[in-house]
């Protein structure tokens, strides 16, 4: 028998096996497939219990941005008294990976006096971030300023220094300056 009739028929023959096999792992992955993503937590507001994750202060002591991270599994947020201990839990690799929400104070909603809307939220990750300006936080060191208008991030590094980036684009170097 020549040697293509023989692949020939053999590909003939296990044709409908493979088309079958390639089915029902098709409708296998299908099946097993990741349930849809739940939405992500809203913001929690400050209250009196609300302390700092790494100083243990009370976050309503501090003025300055804040920040909230929702660890997934767990319904209470990791409290932050600054804007870079956020980036911080972030960043080291002995935090929690599973994150399913951060957020941080807007400062384009700030009070009349110039201080942080302890109840006014934005998702971290798509907010604005002023760092390297004069801006001292309430651990009294410089932090980064967050806002959700890019527009605010620019006027106010216009005003206090500094330079507007996203939160993929802090650096490292910055979060852990002395």
């Amino acid at each position: 028998m020549n040697p293509q009739r023989l692949a020939a028929m053999l590909a003939l023959r296990l044709a409908p096996g493979l088309i079958l096999m390639l089915f029902l792992l098709l409708s296998l992955s299908a099946c097993g497939g990741d349930e849809p993503a739940a939405p992500p937590p809203a913001p929690q507001a400050v209250t009196a219990e609300a302390v700092g994750h790494y100083c243990g202060m009370a976050l309503l002591d501090h003025a300055g941005p804040k920040g909230q991270i929702f660890v997934k599994g767990r319904a209470a947020p990791v409290w932050f008294s600054s804007v870079k201990q956020v980036f911080a839990y972030t960043m080291l690799p002995e935090e929690p990976k599973g994150l399913s929400a951060i957020y941080v104070n807007d400062m384009a909603a700030t009070k009349a006096d110039g201080a942080a809307d302890p109840q006014s939220w934005v998702d971290a990750r798509q907010a604005f971030y002023v760092i390297g300006s004069a801006f001292i936080g309430g651990m009294g060191a410089e932090d980064a300023m967050p806002f959700s208008d890019k527009a605010r991030a620019l006027e106010f590094a216009q005003a206090h220094g500094g330079r507007v980036v996203t939160f993929s684009e802090v650096p490292e170097d910055y979060v852990f300056a002395q």
